[in-house]
């Protein structure tokens, strides 16, 4: 920036700058200047709060809400402004909401701080200039002189001046030019706030500017005597000048002063210093005694420094008292606690650095409070602990509690339930210590561990395990070995300890009881590890498969097992591992492990089988024994022993086992006997034992050098002795006894073998039957021929009998067929004739299917449906009705407009009737003219005589008016010309263009042409702002284009009021109907709704804080259970209205969901790399929140629900709808609950399934038909449609619309041969009401042209639409292609229809025959004559009459010629026999019936409009009497004042009316303050110039006209209803002429004075 101002210097050398010029440079000086001002600002208050402020361009704004002025309050005077007193002090209500009343409050903290401190007032802003931004330069104007005056006294530091040493960018500037602008005010002279201040603060003026004078030039000198004997000059007023400092007040009050001088010549760097304030290069007397409070202060810092280096507490203590540290409460008793916490405090900082720099002046007032309070908090712990002692020896319990509960003892947390325990182990404790007093350390580890315990019992009682394990396992209890796998079992095991002691009388466990405890449950716990271990050893020796460690595992101690014995140790491993393989089946677990219980069962199984196993080798021996002695029954009973386990022993064959077993023995000694004592068994495991003979003793294992005894007879071989010998006894008894059954066997056989014959000899037939088939059909073929032989014979002898018999047996069944046939056919009829008609109507259906979807529908069908192109009496009914209803919709939506506006100005008026800014006869005389209006419903002023002005009978004006309806015929049939003057137009009168001219334009969209037509507009519009304005995709959401906002301004009219009614009524409804519905999501009003309700029910002031934070007031219960009701309801009514929404797409208006679909498909062609998600949330803004978001958060403002007139919505009801449309909003968006918000965080999920429905209903709302097909339009629509169109536009509106069009002609159209530039010279210059109206809006000559368009500018004229290029001669070369098609297609429809035909070829080769051309003759007749009766309005196109007087063979020779012209441009083919043009006419007979049908849902939906806009009318008019009685009663109120009021009132309102203009000189009005500046003229020529301020016949308005010189320069129309509003936005300034700046209260006051005796 300072680069720009020295080029821009260099450049004035050699360049010579205009006026305009040299006033822009010097506007963007004095920006730059206040720009940097703005930064000197920011950075002083940086430096006293320590935080980040924002930008200059942004600070103006961050002050408003008072905060950062609030914090600086506090920074200067703590005592007074306390941090609590700051309304929201995080700014977290302001980011959320903006601001709010309450942030006045800081500001007044502010003000009144400055105040406190003896600042002078005068520089003092007021609260408005903050919170309404009127005048926020004087806003920083107060806080330099502030930091001046503070920097004065030693309290802040030295604002910095830099000017020329920060840079702006040019849009910052130009932004601050503009803002500047819009204040209107002179800008503060921030250079003087020295002197000023030094006035204000000094007694002798003169005395102390002379001293300040000596001073300044000691200084220049250089010299440090001089210097410090001026500055102990008594009329300086100095005050606490060190000489020992002299020289340091020298150099720094040296720097000072040159660095003020640099900055004053760098700021006028081209002017010399005559006239201006000396105090520009001096220093003043505030800004000398800030730097000599600087030094001070700095000298006093390192004295401080010093002491703590050398660690003398007293030292320290005097350093610390010095004056100019000002510290507050420096005790002297308190030395040493300041000398250990500002020596840590230097070593911390020294430590940050990474060197030693003495404390700042805050940091000691820090230091020193913190050791205050730590002294404090000691004293206060000696005495806690002395009382506590006391307590514990008097032995109450109670009052004992109550000592340890005092937070001056900085104990840890005491329980009272637990006041014995304390008591009694406190006593103890107390007891055992020598000195019979317990000390802070003692009490402190004794208080916590029997916190702990406390709390160990208290969660036992509670049966809370959760609560028991983290107090046992605090380190505050003290317990040792808590283990955290044993935490159940120390549980149950402390149970049952407290229940025992409970039943003893004892409510508390001690600690030792507790550590007891502990560790019998440790070592419970560690004898099961180690059997674990054991386990773990055998499972390990078995996976070895080692007997001996097996064994050696077995008998570990640990493992607790029993009954091990060495010699089973082979057999322990089969047993344990056949377990093992037994468990894996059933778990299917290949690396399963045997538990405890289990080896122990194996254990046992192994040692009864060696026990069974020594039995059974017993008895085996004894058996051997007995046959070896040869005794039978001692054979037999030894067999039968049950330890052995033989089975099948019969005692009848005891002789023959005994005889068997001994055959079997000596068979064995005959091999050899090998005489060994051992013998093996084998079991059914699988297993071998081992039994010796001799000893008779077992094994398991295999004995060394074993040989099996090769004679003695083994278990299995005696078994299969006994069960041979007793199956040979078992069949021998039942040969005896089975001989019957025998006989019978042998009878079974025989017959089997016999049936075994049969069939053979029956498989053999069935291999020969076709043979035997063939025989027999040869027989059976022979019987029939000779049977047939004869019969034919027979008949062949009587042929002449047999047929007269068939003759009449046939004749006699037709017969009776018919008659029954006959007869069930009448019995039928109904059912046939219907049977017939719906095979006709299928027959027709499927036609008329072929006609809407055959790609090439044939010629027969056209045939069939050419008549439904052809208009009837109804069709012409139906199209007046129409048209009439258009116009009366039109009209009643202007009127409402109107009506609505009046009622708001009324609003205005009776508001500012209520702040007495304008008389009751005013409001009177406006509610009069309202009334007025509302009765003649605003078209008295359309009854003006039609044959005067721009409709009378002479050829001018009728050429101008054909030259209008061309005029906006074209404009309404080519959108881009609208499209480019919207953006041609600054965008306020662009909004007032669109809403104004435009919808009257397109009538509204009150017909499927208009609607199309505006639609075309639309898209283009948006296409055109798309591609030349929006760069990013977020503009579209924060830049609100002109066209969306527009599309929504005029979808919120009746029409789509009622799609938003229809939509959200239901809903919205039933939450206002609903009385105990009540959503509030914010925790702090929860909070105090709740305190309110506890105070009113019972009647005393609660004990809790009213004021708290969302967190606090999250921490009570029955607010979280309040917040999770307000949810629950709140999920459940949105999700209401959500599904509503969904469900009720179809219902948006087309229009709305047409222009989603473009704005979606022009973003996408522009950025094609925007993803679904962005391009959801930009249609989603458009279609919800914009749309329908304003309708649920203001019902009652959109017409949803029906509200009578002064009733409004209850606040709960607003506040539910917003947390509804809230929550919506949120979801259309994608958008989370985070931040302050996070107490709804439980909502998130439910959002985000929303988003996802929301994404849907944006979808199919986007996914619509184009206009063409939707509305059934294309561009043959003007030519066929009956009713031509018309407009109705007001007088004021024409001319705006021709004013326009001519100062943006080029622009719009480069193209001079383009058809606008032609219709425009056809119109000329902009008309006069005069030349509009005729003479009925010049019955006064003097009144001007504005005064006239005041007046007659909302009269309507209506306009019927003509397209002046359409109309060409028939043999032109250049014939408009779209004439000759729709001319060829009427033609043929004409002649199908009378001339039937294969094709079109044969229906044009071959003549029509008489009949044919009657009837065609008879029809054209007809609608000749039924255009003669059709008004002009709603007359065919002029070329369709003319064919229509053709015959058919006229008809066909032009159809001809008019096919091959056809064919040579292409259109047609004689190649598919001009299908193509077939195929046109059968579009236009679709589009027929679908325009049919849309103009009944058409005359519907208006029917339902107008009723809607009379129910609107209707409610007006309630307001209206609304408002007059609340002007009755205020009448009624002044009449009490007397009669003599109300003469004086009379009188001056005559006399208003005969009032004389005034004269003021601009150097009057200037002096009065009403005048502020003339732009380009200087105050010395103020005496030339004069304002003539002179009333007009309407009430409330003037002329002013300006003379300079006696030369009359130009005219302003003020309205006093303007200043009015002007006054009532705030706006302080305007301008006259646009180069005058008046104010506008002093104009309103100088005109009450003047006219209305005010």
């Amino acid at each position: 920036m300072s680069g720009d101002r020295e080029s821009a210097a260099v450049n004035h050398r050699y360049e010579r700058l205009t006026a305009d010029e040299m006033d822009e440079q010097r506007r963007q000086n004095i920006a730059y200047q206040y720009l940097c001002h703005l930064e000197e600002a920011k950075r002083w208050m940086e430096a006293c709060l320590n935080e980040e402020l924002p930008s200059p361009t942004d600070l103006e704004e961050s002050l408003r809400n008072g905060v950062i002025l609030a914090k600086l309050g506090h920074y200067f005077a703590p005592d007074l402004i306390t941090l609590k007193k700051i309304y929201d002090i995080g700014q977290q209500r302001y980011k959320a909401a903006g601001l709010h009343f309450r942030h006045t409050d800081n500001i007044n903290h502010w003000l009144s701080a400055m105040s406190h401190i003896g600042f002078p007032p005068m520089f003092y802003p007021e609260t408005t200039d903050v919170y309404d931004k009127k005048n926020m330069p004087r806003v920083i104007y107060c806080i330099h002189a502030l930091s001046l005056y503070l920097f004065k006294l030693g309290m802040a530091p030295q604002i910095q001046d830099l000017y020329g040493k920060v840079n702006f960018t040019d849009e910052e500037i130009n932004a601050m030019t503009s803002e500047l602008d819009k204040y209107g005010i002179q800008m503060p002279a921030f250079s003087k706030i020295g002197g000023i201040l030094a006035n204000e603060l000094s007694v002798d003026e003169a005395a102390v500017h002379a001293a300040v004078i000596m001073i300044n030039e000691a200084i220049e000198r250089g010299v440090v005597e001089e210097t410090l004997l001026t500055l102990l000059n008594p009329n300086a007023m100095l005050v606490n000048i060190n000489k020992l400092l002299s020289p340091v007040y020298q150099e720094l009050l040296y720097q000072a002063k040159a660095e003020k001088s640099d900055s004053a010549r760098n700021r006028f760097p081209h002017h010399t210093f005559e006239g201006q304030d000396i105090y520009e290069e001096y220093l003043t007397q505030a800004e000398i005694q800030g730097n000599i409070n600087k030094v001070n202060v700095h000298a006093a810092l390192e004295y401080v420094d010093d002491t703590l280096e050398k660690k003398d507490a007293q030292a320290l203590y005097l350093a610390l008292k010095a004056q100019p540290l000002s510290l507050r409460e420096v005790q002297r008793e308190n030395a040493d606690w300041y000398l250990e916490q500002l020596a840590v405090d230097r070593e911390q900082k020294a430590l940050e650095l990474g060197y030693n720099e003495p404390l700042e002046k805050e940091e000691l007032q820090a230091g020193v409070d913190v050791a205050n309070q730590n002294a404090q908090r000691y004293i206060s712990m000696i005495q806690a602990i002395s009382r506590i002692n006391l307590a514990v020896k008097n032995g109450v319990a109670d009052q004992t509690v109550k000592e340890l509960m005092n937070p001056e003892a900085q104990l840890p947390d005491v329980y009272p339930f637990a006041a014995e325990l304390y008591q009694k182990e406190l006593l103890l404790i107390q007891r055992q210590n020598s000195q019979g007093e317990l000390v802070q350390e003692e009490l402190f580890v004794a208080v916590e561990m029997l916190s702990a315990v406390a709390l160990i019992n208290q969660a036992l009682e509670a049966r809370d395990i959760n609560g028991f394990w983290d107090n046992l396992f605090s380190p505050a209890a003290g317990l040792s070995d808590i283990e955290d796998d044993n935490m159940q079992r120390y549980f149950g095991e402390l149970m049952k300890l407290k229940q025992k002691s409970q039943v003893k009388g004892d409510s508390f466990l001690s600690w030792n009881v507790l550590q007891k405890c502990v560790n019998e449950v440790n070592m419970s716990t560690q004898e099961e590890h180690d059997k674990i271990l054991a386990i773990k050893l055998i499972n390990e020796a078995l996976e070895q498969k080692d007997p001996e460690k097996i064994l050696t595992a077995l008998l570990l101690p640990s493992a607790g097992l029993t009954d091990v014995e060495l010699i089973v140790a082979k057999h322990y491993q089969d047993a344990l591992m056949n377990l093992k393989r037994q468990k894996a089946e059933v778990t299917h677990d290949e690396d399963v492990v045997l538990w405890l219980d289990e080896i122990q069962q194996g254990i046992n199984t192994a040692n009864q089988d060696t026990e069974n196993v020594k039995k059974m080798c017993l008895c085996i021996a004894a058996i051997n024994q007995a046959v070896k002695e040869g005794k039978p029954s001692l054979t037999l009973r030894v067999l039968r022993s049950p330890d052995v386990s033989l089975y099948g022993i019969i005692p009848e064959c005891a002789a023959a086992y005994q005889s068997e077993l001994a055959y079997v023995m000596r068979a064995k000694v005959l091999e050899g006997n090998n005489q060994s004592p051992w013998v093996k068994h084998s079991l059914k495991d699988g297993g071998e034992y081992y039994f010796n003979l001799q000893s008779f003793e077992g094994t398991w294992e295999r004995p060394h050098g074993f040989i099996q005894n090769s004679i003695h007879l083994s278990k299995s071989e005696i078994q299969d002795v006994i069960s041979r010998v007793s199956a040979a006894h078992n069949r021998e008894l039942l040969w005896q006894t089975s001989l019957e059954f025998i006989v019978r066997l042998q009878a079974r056989m025989r017959g089997y073998l016999i049936r075994k014959e049969v069939l053979r000899r029956r498989n053999f037939l069935q291999k020969q039957l076709p043979a035997i088939i063939k025989m027999q059909a040869h027989w059976r073929g022979y019987k029939q021929r000779r049977a047939y032989n004869e019969r034919l014979h027979y008949l062949k002898q009587c042929c002449n009998a047999a047929v007269k018999i068939q003759a009449w047996t046939r004749m006699w069944l037709a017969r009776k067929k018919y008659l029954e046939r006959q007869q069930y056919f009448r019995k039928h009829i109904d059912a046939i004739v219907k049977i017939q008609a719906f095979f006709r109507a299928s027959k027709a259906r499927d036609d008329y299917r072929m006609l809407v979807h055959a790609r090439n529908p044939p010629l027969y069908v056209i045939q069939k449906f050419a008549h439904l192109l052809e208009q009837s009496d109804h069709d012409f009914r139906e199209e007046r009705e129409l048209l009439k209803l258009r116009e009366e919709v039109v009209k009643k939506i202007r009127s409402n407009q109107q009506l609505e506006n009046d009622l708001n100005l009324m609003d205005i008026k009776i508001g500012l009737l209520v702040k007495n800014r304008i008389t009751l006869q005013e409001v009177v005389s406006h509610c009069k003219k309202l009334t007025r209006k509302n009765k003649e419903q605003l078209s008295d002023l359309m009854s003006l005589d039609k044959q005067k002005g721009l409709k009378s009978l002479s050829k001018e004006n009728r050429e101008k008016l054909e030259a209008y309806q061309h005029l906006f015929y074209l404009l309404q049939t080519n959108p881009v010309y609208l499209a480019k003057l919207i953006f041609l137009m600054p965008q306020n009168k662009s909004t007032k263009f669109m809403e104004s001219v435009i919808f009257s334009l397109y009538n509204y969209a009150s017909d499927r042409r208009e609607a199309y037509l505006l639609l075309q507009l639309f898209r283009a519009a948006l296409q055109e702002e798309i591609k030349l304005k929006v760069d990013r995709l977020d503009e579209i959401i924060k830049g609100n284009p002109t066209v969306v906002r527009l599309v929504l301004s005029f979808y919120r009219n009746a029409r789509g009021q009622n799609a938003l009614r229809e939509i959200l009524e239901p809903v919205v409804k039933e939450v206002l109907q609903d009385k105990l519905l009540c959503i509030k999501t914010d925790p702090v009003d929860i909070y105090k709704t709740w305190i309110n309700q506890m105070e009113s029910q019972t009647g005393q002031k609660s004990g809790l804080p009213y004021d708290v934070t969302p967190e606090q007031a999250l921490t009570h219960q029955e607010v979280q259970r309040r917040l999770d009701i307000s949810v629950q309801n709140l999920r459940a009514v949105a999700d209401k209205f959500l599904n509503r929404i969904i469900a009720s797409v179809d219902k948006i208006p087309y229009g709305m969901r047409y222009i989603s679909r473009v704005l979606k498909d022009s973003l996408v062609q522009k950025f094609p790399r925007a993803t679904e998600e962005e391009l959801c949330k930009i249609v989603g803004n458009l279609l919800y929140y914009r749309f329908m978001n304003p309708a649920v958060v203001a019902p009652d403002g959109f017409d949803i629900i029906d509200i009578s007139a002064g009733v409004a919505l209850h606040s709960d009801h607003r506040r539910n709808l917003g947390s509804i449309a809230k929550v919506l909003q949120h979801a259309a968006a994608n958008k989370m609950f985070e931040g302050e918000h996070a107490h709804l965080r439980t909502m998130n999920e439910y959002l985000s399934d929303a988003h996802r429905k929301f994404r849907k209903f944006i979808w199919a709302a986007c996914a619509v038909p184009d206009p063409e097909e939707r509305l059934n339009v294309d561009k043959y629509t003007d030519m066929v449609t009956l009713a031509k169109p018309v407009i109705y536009i007001s007088i004021g509106e024409l001319i705006n619309t021709h004013k326009l069009l001519l100062e943006h002609h080029d622009s719009i159209s480069s193209d001079h041969s383009d058809p606008l530039h032609e219709l425009l010279e056809d119109l000329g210059d902009v008309p006069t009401v005069h030349s509009l109206l005729g003479d009925e809006a010049n019955q006064d000559s003097e009144s001007s042209e504005d005064c006239a368009i005041t007046q007659y500018g909302k009269v309507e004229i209506s306009f019927i639409l003509t397209n002046k290029f359409d109309r060409l001669e028939t043999n032109s070369e250049e014939f408009d292609f779209r004439r000759l098609m729709l001319s060829t297609k009427q033609m043929l429809v004409d002649v199908i229809r009378f001339q039937p035909g294969n094709s079109l070829f044969d229906i044009l080769r071959i003549t029509a025959s008489e009949d044919q051309e009657s009837s065609h003759y008879y029809i054209m007749q007809t609608r000749i004559r039924q255009d003669a009766r059709t008004p002009d309005k709603m007359k065919r196109n002029h070329s369709l009459l003319g064919d229509s007087k053709l015959s058919i063979e006229e008809k066909k020779r032009k159809i001809i010629r008019n096919l091959r012209k056809l064919e040579t441009l292409g259109v047609v083919s004689p190649d598919n026999q001009y299908q193509d043009i077939i195929n046109e006419i059968a579009k236009d007979i679709r589009n027929q019936r679908r325009y049919r049908q849309h103009r009944k849902m058409e005359i519907m939906r208006l029917r339902q409009t107008l009723n809607g806009l009379n129910s609107k009318t209707f409610f007006y008019e309630e307001q209206i009497d609304y408002y007059n009685q609340y002007i009755k009663t205020c009448l009624d109120n002044l009449t009490s004042s007397g009669r003599t009021d109300a003469k004086h009132l009379s009188e001056s309102k005559g006399k208003n009316k005969k009032q004389a203009s005034l004269h003021y000189t601009a150097a009057r009005l200037y002096e009065k303050g009403v005048l502020l500046e003339i732009e380009d003229l200087p105050i010395s020529q103020f005496k030339n110039v004069i304002f003539d301020i002179i009333p007009c016949e309407q009430a409330g308005t003037f002329q002013v006209k300006a003379k300079f010189l006696g030369v009359d320069m130009e005219k302003f129309q003020l309205h006093y209803q303007d200043l009015l509003q002007c006054q009532y936005e705030g706006v302080a300034v305007m301008k006259m002429f646009d180069k005058a700046k008046v104010n506008v209260n002093l104009l309103i006051f100088l005109l009450n004075k003047k006219f209305f005796k005010k």
